[in-house]
C-alpha cells in the first residue's frame, strides 16, 4: 500500500468527525446554556432521580444483552484499566440511568457521587457531565473538573463514548470518571475503543450465527482493532448492517449495497476466499484496503450458483410444498399442499416456509384477523418434524397483563398471592421440543418484552420465584396484524425484540384479495361436509360469496358456512340459508335494512324461488335493480341474469 493510498482512506476515516463532532470548547459552552435554560445554577444539588424498589432489577433485564456484552466480552481485555488506575467504569442506558460499575476509586464508597445502579445522570438534573452531554450530543466527550456545570460535581473527570446498535440507535453510554486530580492523557481514546468494542460484539452477537462479517482496514495489522470497518452481508452479497467505523471509512450510505459495488471483488470469490485470511482488495475502485471474510457460524449458507439460474427457471411455479404427506394429521389440520388454490403470493409464502420450517429460523406472519395465520402454523407444525411435541399457540392479547408473565414463564408454588400450590411449568416451557406461537404479538406489554427478548436469546426459562434455570428447545413462530416496524418508531415495540422475531416475514394476503378466492370458497365448503351430508352452494350465494368483501376472512366464511349449513335441510346452500349479518357488509347498504320493507314493498315469504322473488320485487320496485338486489339478498349481475 502506497502513502498516498493510506492517507486517501485515513482521510475517509476521519470524515464522520470532521461533519459530524463540535469542537470541545463549543460542546461545553452549549451545555452550559442548556443547563441554564434548565433553571439549575453553580450551587444547584445534582438530582440522580428517585430509585424505587425493583427499578433496577427491570433495568438490568430490560438491557442484559448490553450489560453482558460489555462485562463479559469487552472489560476482561481492558483489565489494565481496572488494575493500574484508580477509576470507575460507567455504563449507562440511552436516558442517562447506570446500569452497572467496575473498578474502584476513591469516590467509589461515597454517598454523594451518585454513580450508583438506578441513578440518572442527564443534564436537565446532574448539569454538564460526560454522561449527560455525551447523551445530549451524541459524540465522545471529556468533562474535566471546571467545566461541570455543578460545583458539586467538580470533584471528578468523566470520558464518555456513546454506544450505537446495529441500526445506528444510540442505546447506552460507557464512561470513565476518576478523581479529578488523577492524569487523564488517555481516557477519552480509551473509552471511544471501548464503546466501539461494545458495538461490534453486538453486530457479533446479532449476525455471526448467519450472516458473514466482512472486516476492512487501511492497514493489516489494523484488522485485528476495534477500529476497522465491519460489513454484515447476507446470503446475496447485500449489506444489512455495519458498525459505525465502516460508514465513517467509505463515506457512503451503505445500506443495501452490494459488497461488490464496494470492493472489486465478486461476492462468490469472497465467500470461497479462507475464513480470516486476509485478502488486499480496493474500495470503490480507489483505496486499498485489507479485507478479512468471517463465514456464518451455524448453519453455512447456501452459496447462490449464478451458472444454474438459467436453467433454474419455470414458467410454471410448482406446487410450494416439499413436506411429506402424513396420513395421521388430525382433522382440524389443513393438509399444507391444501393451503393454496392458485394464488400466487399464497404459493411464494408456502414456498419461502417450506424452505425454513425444519431450520433455527425464526418467522413472523403478518396478515389481517381470521386471514388463517394460525391455520397456517397448525399446518406447518404438523408437517415438521416437531410434529409429536406440543404445539403451544399463545394469544398474546388475551392474557392480562398482570398474568402474561406468569403464564409465559411459569412460576414456584408460592410466588405471589393467589398462585397454584404447586406452581406452575409456563406456556414456554410446555413448547419444548415443540412449537411455540406467540400470536397477536404486537399487543404484548412492553414491559414485558424485554423478558421475552431475554428468554429467545439465551433459550433458558427462569420462572417467577425461581433461581433455577431451564434450557428450552422451541421452533418459533409469531403473527400480528400491526405494524410492527410503525410500533417501534413509536416506542410501543422493541426494536431488538422485532428482528429477534422478524427472521422471515411472511405475510398472508387478506380473503378479498385472493385470487383463488372461489376455489378457496368451494375447498371450505367441503372440509365442512360430512358423510350424512354433502354442501353445495347455489350459483347465487357463490355470487354473494365472491363479490363480499369478508372483513372477517377465513374466520368469517367458515362461521357463514357453519350456520348456513345448518339452517339448509338438503344441503344445497341458498342466499335464505345465510345469517343476516352477512349482509351487513355488502354494498351498496346492509340487507337487514331493506329485508322486510322498502317504500310499502313487502317482502315475499321463503317458499317462493329465487327467481319469483326478483321478478315480484323487480316489478314492486318498479324496475330499480339495485333495490330489487338488496330486498333478495343477491348481487346486481344476479339480478340481470334471472331477467334476461
Amino acid at each position: 500500500m502506497t502513502d498516498t493510498d493510506e492517507a486517501l482512506l485515513l482521510g475517509l476515516q476521519s470524515t464522520e468527525s470532521k461533519t459530524a463532532d463540535l469542537p470541545h470548547h463549543k460542546v461545553i459552552e452549549n451545555s452550559w446554556s442548556r443547563c441554564e435554560s434548565y433553571g439549575l445554577s453553580h450551587s444547584s444539588q445534582p438530582q440522580f432521580g428517585e430509585v424505587r424498589k425493583g427499578h433496577v432489577a427491570a433495568l438490568l433485564d430490560e438491557h442484559h444483552n448490553l450489560v453482558h456484552t460489555t462485562e463479559t466480552e469487552v472489560l476482561p481485555h481492558y483489565q489494565n484499566i481496572l488494575s493500574n488506575s484508580a477509576c470507575l467504569i460507567v455504563l449507562a442506558d440511552n436516558q442517562g440511568q447506570v446500569l452497572n460499575t467496575w473498578g474502584a476509586s476513591r469516590f467509589h464508597d461515597s454517598d454523594r457521587h451518585g454513580l450508583l445502579p438506578g441513578y440518572q445522570w442527564r443534564e436537565v438534573g446532574t448539569g454538564t457531565n460526560a454522561i449527560g452531554t455525551a447523551l445530549a450530543t451524541g459524540q465522545a466527550v471529556q468533562v474535566s473538573r471546571d467545566e461541570h456545570f455543578l460545583r458539586a460535581n467538580r470533584y471528578m473527570v468523566g470520558s464518555a463514548s456513546p454506544i450505537y446498535d446495529t441500526h445506528k440507535k444510540m442505546i447506552g453510554v460507557l464512561d470513565i470518571s476518576s478523581d479529578a486530580y488523577l492524569p487523564q492523557d488517555h481516557t477519552l481514546g480509551m473509552v471511544k475503543l471501548m464503546s466501539l468494542s461494545v458495538e461490534n460484539q453486538l453486530i457479533y452477537a446479532a449476525f455471526q450465527r448467519d450472516h458473514f462479517i466482512v472486516t476492512f482496514s487501511a492497514n493489516i495489522s489494523g484488522l485485528d482493532s476495534h477500529w476497522s470497518g465491519m460489513l454484515v452481508l447476507d446470503d446475496s452479497g447485500k449489506v444489512i448492517s455495519a458498525n459505525r467505523r465502516a460508514w465513517a471509512m467509505l463515506a457512503k450510505d451503505l445500506a443495501l449495497l452490494n459488497i461488490e459495488q464496494i470492493f472489486d471483488c465478486r461476492f462468490l470469490e469472497l465467500c470461497h476466499q479462507p475464513a480470516n485470511t486476509p485478502l488486499s482488495l480496493k474500495a470503490f475502485g480507489r483505496y486499498h484496503t485489507w479485507v478479512r471474510v468471517q463465514p456464518p457460524s451455524a448453519p453455512p449458507l447456501k452459496i447462490p450458483d449464478y451458472r444454474q439460474a438459467q436453467t433454474a427457471k419455470e414458467t410454471v411455479p410448482p406446487k410450494a410444498t416439499s413436506f411429506a404427506k402424513h396420513d395421521d394429521l388430525p382433522f382440524d389440520v389443513v393438509p399444507f399442499d391444501e393451503l393454496e388454490h392458485g394464488d400466487a403470493n399464497v404459493r411464494q409464502v408456502l414456498l419461502q416456509l417450506s424452505k425454513v420450517i425444519e431450520k433455527d429460523i425464526p418467522v413472523l406472519i403478518h396478515g389481517e384477523t381470521g386471514a388463517g395465520k394460525e391455520i397456517l402454523v397448525r399446518s406447518l407444525h404438523y408437517h415438521g418434524s416437531r410434529r409429536k411435541k406440543n404445539l403451544v399457540a399463545v394469544n398474546c392479547a388475551s392474557i392480562p397483563a398482570d398474568l402474561i408473565e406468569s403464564e409465559l414463564f411459569g412460576y414456584q408454588k408460592g410466588a405471589f398471592t393467589g398462585a397454584n400450590q404447586d406452581g406452575a411449568i409456563g406456556l414456554i416451557r410446555r413448547a419444548d421440543g415443540g412449537t411455540l406461537f406467540l400470536d397477536e404479538i404486537g399487543e404484548m406489554p412492553i414491559t414485558m418484552q424485554a423478558r421475552l427478548l431475554r428468554v429467545l436469546q439465551e433459550r433458558v426459562v427462569t420462572p417467577l420465584g425461581s433461581t433455577e434455570t431451564y434450557p428450552i428447545n422451541i421452533r418459533l413462530i409469531s403473527a400480528t396484524n400491526r405494524d410492527l416496524k410503525q410500533a417501534v418508531q413509536q416506542g410501543e415495540f422493541r426494536q431488538d425484540l422485532y428482528y429477534r422475531l422478524a427472521g422471515l416475514n411472511v405475510t398472508l394476503p387478506a380473503l378479498r384479495h385472493r385470487t383463488d378466492k372461489a376455489e378457496l370458497i368451494n375447498y371450505a365448503t367441503q372440509r365442512l361436509q360430512s358423510e350424512d351430508v354433502q354442501l353445495q352452494l347455489s350459483p347465487a350465494v357463490l355470487d354473494l360469496f365472491l363479490q363480499h368483501p369478508w372483513p372477517g376472512n377465513m374466520r368469517q366464511l367458515s362461521n357463514v358456512l357453519k350456520v348456513a349449513s345448518a339452517m339448509s335441510d338438503d344441503g344445497l346452500i341458498k342466499p335464505e340459508h345465510l345469517p343476516e349479518d352477512f349482509y351487513d357488509d355488502l354494498e351498496p347498504s346492509p340487507r337487514n335494512q331493506e329485508s322486510h320493507s322498502l317504500d310499502g314493498v313487502q317482502a315475499e315469504p321463503m317458499q317462493a324461488t329465487l327467481a319469483e322473488k326478483i321478478t315480484t320485487y323487480y316489478q314492486q320496485t318498479g324496475g330499480n335493480i339495485s333495490r330489487t338486489a338488496r330486498l333478495a339478498g343477491v348481487s346486481r349481475n344476479t339480478v340481470y341474469k334471472y331477467l334476461r
